[in-house]
């Protein structure tokens, strides 16, 4: 059971590296001009929807089987990146056609509109992250379950915690680097450069199939 625990907390943590993980949310927090708390908060939200998302399929294999939950977790998952590419290119579109007001409007504060989007970029997020499961912790959920629902809710709980625990270490040191960068096209910019950043990294991960 303890070697259970901790593969689940190495599997969670390791899947977390891939970039579409924290990337968007560095990204995303550059250009709307997010504190690190809300940064945090953002990813917090959006992993939990994630791995939530990813439990309840691998609860759902324990009454119809591995290989049919398996299955449809896996076919979500290869979907889920043209999803976030899409957000990316509608975001892009988006801040290409907003972000200029605040240049043309010079008594406007630049990052003024940052504040006023009333969480509907955070909740897209989380639509997008609880649409992306993650079928690795389906096979270790069905060990665990030979011991109980005790033991499956201790491998949810480590595989949640080394999820989010790694996503926000990857999103606060990101977005520390990405506050640093200073120029004036991404003043003005900001936005439909984080919607490019988003697409480019989804392409690339869609066309390696990572």
């Amino acid at each position: 059971m303890a070697a259970l625990i901790v593969a689940a907390m190495v599997v969670g943590a390791l899947h977390t590296i891939a970039p579409d993980h924290w990337l968007p949310f560095a990204a995303l927090a550059r250009s709307r001009g997010w504190s690190a708390r809300r940064a945090a908060r953002t990813t917090v939200l959006c992993g939990f929807g994630h791995v939530t998302v990813s439990a309840a399929l691998a609860v759902a294999a324990l009454f119809v089987g591995l290989t049919v939950v398996h299955s449809l977790g896996a076919r979500i998952e290869s979907k889920s990146i043209y999803l976030l590419i899409a957000f990316g290119a509608a975001y892009m579109i988006w801040g290409f056609l907003r972000d200029p007001l605040a240049v043309t409007h010079p008594h406007r504060h630049p990052h003024g509109h940052h504040d006023h989007d009333h969480g509907l970029t955070e909740w897209s997020l989380f639509l997008l992250f609880s649409a992306d499961p993650c079928v690795a912790v389906i096979p270790m959920v069905m060990v665990a379950a030979s011991s109980g629902w005790r033991a499956v809710a201790l491998v949810i709980i480590a595989y949640e915690i080394a999820t989010l625990s790694t996503m926000v270490a990857l999103v606060t040191t990101a977005h520390a680097g990405a506050r640093a960068l200073r120029a004036p096209w991404l003043d003005r910019y900001g936005d439909a450069a984080a919607g490019a950043l988003i697409v480019t990294m989804g392409t690339v991960m869609a066309v390696f199939g990572w």
